[in-house]
């Protein structure tokens, strides 16, 4: 029987710009050595467990998504669930099928700390994967020991890999990530323009990104470079 994979059964569709290589990190950074580390958990099985912890835009699910493309493109057999999104509608069985799985990236953990039959779903899960050597990327908002799990084994299973906490950018690096995504999609952004947008939208990470885009396709609709007087008009500020 044709297994139906899990991506698509679930609705999850992966972000196609999610890559480690557009992941900014300063050099030398705590997110430079999490990046070189999640490229080495797909490439050497050296790290078949690693925790990530990080703040709203952080750049979390970034990672994870990018850790599925990465061991993708390697041929491996991956899944990205987002668990705040689908632990009010989807069942604990999610996990029962995962097992064929080679590599596993579970985002938002804390949306099912503290419920019961998630947690012992998990806990059997991650026995399975690590039993049959697979690996399994995690992310959650706060390291393991502050979520409220009720089941300790599966608390102290969680403590047993690598655990980073991804630190979020400051407003020069802010500034620098969004240049250098506007660069990977052929736009020029000055300084001054990319001080206007940081000075005028929301510093979450994630709005930035999106507003450029948003700017790209009217750049290339009305074929105009992004100046202030064009931002401002564009996106009413």
């Amino acid at each position: 029987m044709t297994r139906i994979p899990q991506q698509l059964s679930l609705g999850v569709i992966l972000n196609d710009e999610a890559r480690f290589e557009n992941f900014y990190s300063t050099k030398g950074s705590v997110n430079e050595q999490a990046v070189a580390l999640l490229r080495q958990q797909v490439d050497t099985q050296g790290y078949p467990f690693v925790y990530l912890q990080g703040g709203p835009g952080s750049g979390l699910s970034h990672l994870l998504q990018a850790g599925c493309h990465y061991a993708q493109a390697k041929g491996l057999h991956i899944q990205y669930l987002p668990m705040a999104d689908l632990v009010d509608y989807a069942s604990v069985e999610l996990f029962a099928d995962l097992g064929y799985l080679d590599y596993l990236a579970l985002d938002d953990l804390q949306a099912i700390a503290g419920k019961k039959e998630w947690e012992q779903a998990l806990f059997h899960l991650y026995n399975l994967l690590r039993d049959s050597g697979k690996r399994l990327l995690v992310a959650a908002n706060a390291n393991v020991r502050e979520l409220p799990f009720q089941l300790e084994d599966l608390r102290s299973r969680l403590q047993w890999g690598l655990t980073y906490k991804i630190q979020p950018l400051n407003d020069t690096e802010k500034q620098l990530a969004l240049q250098a995504r506007a660069r990977a999609r052929g736009l020029e952004l000055s300084d001054d323009v990319a001080h206007y947008l940081l000075q005028r939208l929301p510093r979450d990470v994630h709005q930035l990104f999106s507003r450029l885009h948003y700017l790209d396709c009217a750049s290339l609709a009305e074929q105009r470079k992004l100046t202030i007087p064009f931002v401002k008009k564009i996106l009413s500020l």
